[in-house]
């Protein structure tokens, strides 16, 4: 296990926390034997700049914070009709992290202004019009669980919290601090995941009850891995290098290679995100 955790530690690089020419990728995902098969490579942004922070609103549609001649912006794209559209209407801040609401096509997005100040909106699919969703609440990172809670990490000094809000009610109660970025609601259960930086400095992965609010760990990332994807309720994914690496709640201990994106030509692999059927993955990462 500690070998492997170096060997991620060393094909992890530094631009992992502030990759700037990053590429959205989507393949096909099939099981394999010891591992999984990816087919079907396609570059849905295939833009100079900053693109990243993919999320599926659908099991055919995509957005991502897409780089818009300079400006961060909502872009979607449809893998059927191959063509991609700008969601959201021209800010002076730049939107990222857009996810769409479980039961509506409005999406949400945090949203950097000029001033710093990082704030979620929601943003209407039919206007592209904009409006605050907890007011003055410095949103880093968001996950939907349904339509009255999500989690969400905060910014406090130099580290982040993870807070639970109440939607409806517009209010925001601190569960942990040093929280790391990836939250997810893990598929088919009534859990989410978040990570926690641990006494070495890296980050510990637990799963929340959503009914009880337990938590109950479930194991440490590799190190220097900030980003993990469930791709069915046990098994969870992340990415280092050009490789990628899954740990299965159900099997043992370690984490397990499984798949290279070496021969497509891409490398330092961060955030990736789930299609609903299980059957597609975007992945966020750089071209060689």
């Amino acid at each position: 296990m500690k070998k492997l955790l170096l060997l991620l530690a060393l094909t992890t690089t530094l631009f992992t926390f502030a990759q700037l020419n990053t590429e959205v990728f989507v393949f096909d995902i099939h099981p394999a034997y010891e591992g999984l098969q990816l087919l079907n490579a396609r570059n849905v942004s295939n833009n100079p700049g900053y693109d990243n922070q993919p999320s599926f609103i659908s099991n055919e549609r995509l957005v991502f914070a897409g780089d818009n001649d300079g400006q961060t912006d909502i872009s979607e794209y449809n893998l059927a009709t191959k063509l991609q559209k700008w969601v959201n209407q021209e800010t002076k801040g730049g939107e990222y992290s857009p996810q769409k609401f479980p039961s509506s096509d409005d999406l949400a997005a945090v949203r950097l202004d000029p001033n710093g100040k990082q704030r979620l909106y929601r943003y209407n699919s039919k206007t592209g019009q904009s409006s605050e969703i907890v007011p003055d609440l410095q949103v880093a990172y968001f996950a939907f669980y349904d339509d009255s809670k999500m989690l969400a990490t905060v910014l406090d000094d130099e580290y982040m919290s993870l807070v639970m809000i109440d939607l409806p009610n517009k209010k925001a109660d601190t569960l942990f601090y040093k929280a790391g970025r990836s939250l997810q609601k893990v598929p088919k259960t009534k859990a989410m995941s978040y990570t926690l930086v641990n006494e070495e400095g890296n980050l510990d992965l637990y799963l929340l009850d959503m009914d009880s609010y337990e938590s109950f760990f479930v194991t440490e990332l590799p190190i220097g891995i900030q980003d993990y994807v469930w791709i069915n309720d046990t098994q969870v994914l992340v990415g280092s290098g050009s490789n990628l690496f899954m740990y299965d709640t159900l099997g043992g201990l370690e984490w397990n290679g499984v798949a290279s994106l070496w021969e497509y030509g891409i490398k330092n692999i961060s955030r990736m995100a789930i299609s609903p059927d299980g059957k597609k993955l975007a992945v966020v990462a750089e071209a060689m």
